[in-house]
C-alpha cells in the first residue's frame, strides 16, 4: 500500500493515537491483513517497552533480577494484549473513522474467501459439492 505513516506516525499510532484520515484504509489492512495479529503483537512490544526499560536501568537490584522481571512483565503483558486483542483492533478500525464490527467482517471475509480457494480446486469439471 503506497499510503502508509512514517516512522513517527507508526510510534504514535502504535501507542493507541489516531491517524490522519487519509491512512484510514492502511489501518483498516494493518488492522485485518493475513499478519494482523503478529502487527498486533509488534503495537503491544512498543507499548511495553518504555516500562521494561524503566525496569531494566532504574529498578536498583542485581540485573539478574532485573532481566527476569522485565521478561516476566513483558511475557504478562504480551498475554493480556492477546486477551483483548480483537477488541483492540476493532477499536483501532472505529478511530480510523469505520463502523463498529468492519475488522471482524474484513477479516471473515478474507478466511471465507481463503476457504473457498483452498476447496475449490476439488470442485474441477463438475465434481465434489460443498453440501
Amino acid at each position: 500500500m503506497r499510503n502508509q505513516p512514517n516512522p513517527v506516525q507508526w510510534v504514535w499510532y502504535a501507542l493507541g493515537g489516531r491517524l490522519p484520515r487519509n491512512l484510514s484504509p492502511w489501518v483498516l489492512a494493518d488492522t485485518t491483513g493475513s499478519t494482523w495479529v503478529w502487527r498486533h503483537l509488534a503495537r503491544a512490544v512498543v507499548q511495553l517497552l518504555p516500562v521494561v526499560a524503566l525496569c531494566l536501568l532504574v529498578v536498583p537490584v542485581p540485573l539478574v533480577y532485573r532481566l527476569s522481571a522485565a521478561g516476566g512483565g513483558l511475557l504478562l503483558g504480551l498475554l493480556f494484549s492477546l486477551a483483548f486483542m480483537v477488541e483492540t483492533t476493532e477499536h483501532r478500525v472505529v478511530k480510523a473513522g469505520y463502523e463498529p464490527g468492519t475488522a471482524a467482517r474484513v477479516r471473515a471475509e478474507r478466511v471465507e474467501r481463503a476457504r473457498v480457494e483452498r476447496l475449490s480446486r476439488y470442485r474441477r469439471d463438475g465434481a465434489g459439492s460443498f453440501d
